[in-house]
């Protein structure tokens, strides 16, 4: 049996087209992303040094700084308050596919793939990337 074409991301997941519970579009998440970012650098800046317009000869080891707080913040906020500081602002919250806490592994695989990019950049027809299939998860607003 062919498998049946969606007409809006999510609803081959039963999620609804639009308002809250439907998948989180992509300016959203790409905002989120932004402020998780623009955060970790400005955590990273007042309390390890991290200058963003040193060489990375210079940095030394201050230039993996905002990145590491960045990881941080996604690991600890995901199970807690159920998505990053970005994806709370916009209205977003990650949730199971099929129901449940995300737990503690999940934010740890999902971070770790997101860190290296090429999960977060390659989505499906419901929206989801890589990195959130991977772990079971799906972005969705709130």
């Amino acid at each position: 049996m062919p498998e049946s074409v969606s007409t809006f991301p999510g609803e081959r997941l039963g999620f609804p087209k639009t308002g809250p519970g439907s998948i989180a579009r992509p300016g959203r998440r790409i905002g989120a992303l932004a402020i998780d970012y623009f955060a970790a650098t400005l955590i990273a800046t007042a309390f390890f040094g991290y200058n963003q317009f040193a060489l990375p000869t210079e940095a030394g080891a201050s230039l993996w700084s905002p990145l590491i707080v960045f990881a941080v913040l996604q690991i600890l906020f995901i199970p807690t308050v159920g998505g990053s500081p970005g994806h709370r602002i916009l209205g977003m919250r990650l949730v199971m596919l099929g129901g449940g806490w995300v737990g503690l592994w999940r934010p740890i695989v999902r971070t770790a793939l997101i860190v290296i990019v090429i999960p977060a950049v390659i989505w499906d027809a419901d929206q989801r990337g890589l990195h959130d299939k991977a772990v079971g998860t799906v972005l969705i607003r709130s």
